[in-house]
């Protein structure tokens, strides 16, 4: 299998939608822009959001396992797709794409 990288692209936050629809919590997202994780075995990569994974986890899969080409030519590079995970009121985009090397 190949290793796959996950990069963080950039992180949103919503505060008019989370002031009218969001109840007050005090732990949100650790992830910070341009951290990058690598997933072997297409596995979760440790300290790895889960909410996230379960959204990249099919994408990393078929890109460890060689495949790619998603949705028919979305991403100019085949083997690599852009995701974000599902939080509606912090969003985080990921560039996720097949790696030789570890980080």
């Amino acid at each position: 299998m190949k290793k796959v990288k996950i990069t963080v692209m950039r992180r949103t936050q919503y505060d008019d939608l989370m002031k009218e629809y969001e109840n007050p919590i005090e732990h949100t997202c650790d992830l910070k822009l341009g951290q990058s994780f690598m997933s072997e075995n297409a596995e979760c990569p440790q300290g790895f959001c889960d909410s996230a994974w379960g959204i990249l986890s099919p994408f990393v899969r078929e890109l460890a396992e060689g495949g790619g080409d998603f949705y028919d030519g979305w991403m100019k590079n085949k083997h690599s797709a852009m995701l974000s995970c599902n939080d509606g009121f912090r969003p985080v985009s990921f560039y996720v794409e097949t790696a030789e090397d570890e980080l």
